[in-house]
């Protein structure tokens, strides 16, 4: 799962949703003195990773694409997100948009109290709006910023925009297998959350 993602399955409380989606750039270690909260949604983050890789519809929609590359997990990871997006309603009782602006606004007040590199990291969410998956050209642009960060090496070997027409080719697929394993998901995050703090969530 990618940003969006991290954020829905957060509880509702800007640290806690910080953290679960800061975990990857940081490398899951938090700062010194950062909060309760931010340490507890890069815990679930890594739950949320380790879930998701070894769920079987997740490996399913991961040989639905190339038989082989490196970016697969990444491109379905990103995929999902997507299609979170797309079945919004489903899962949240906040409009997107809102939840999304949201998110922002509060993220930008609260990284005055954060360090450097998370506050770098929040700065850069938001004035990029990395939140939107709105529609597939959203999703192209996430392909081609992983693409510009990719090194020299690996970029020879793979790209994630080579998956952009496979994705769409197979997306209704693909759609089948996020409303079949996010659900899953959600379960797998209560059980490790406080679900008093899940108000957003439809189940």
């Amino acid at each position: 799962m990618n940003w969006l993602a991290h954020v829905f399955l957060s509880e509702q409380n800007i640290d806690f949703q910080v953290g679960n989606f800061i975990s990857d750039p940081l490398k899951g270690k938090a700062w010194e003195n950062a909060s309760e909260d931010i340490k507890k949604g890069m815990e679930v983050h890594k739950i949320i990773d380790s879930y998701t890789d070894s769920h079987a519809v997740f490996k399913q929609s991961k040989k639905r694409l190339k038989d082989k590359g490196l970016l697969k997990a990444v491109i379905v990871d990103f995929t999902y997100d997507y299609l979170l997006a797309k079945n919004w309603d489903k899962f949240c009782n906040i409009e997107l948009n809102e939840f999304m602006n949201d998110f922002y606004k509060n993220a930008e007040k609260r990284k005055i109290d954060y360090p450097s590199r998370p506050k770098e990291i929040v700065s850069n969410m938001v004035s990029r709006d990395l939140l939107n998956y709105q529609d597939l050209n959203h999703l192209k642009q996430a392909f081609v910023r992983l693409d510009r960060r990719l090194s020299e090496r690996l970029s020879k070997r793979d790209s994630a925009i080579s998956y952009y027409e496979i994705a769409q080719d197979k997306m209704p697929q693909l759609e089948e297998d996020f409303l079949e394993f996010f659900p899953d998901l959600i379960q797998k995050v209560k059980e490790n959350t406080d679900i008093n703090k899940l108000f957003h969530w439809k189940i």
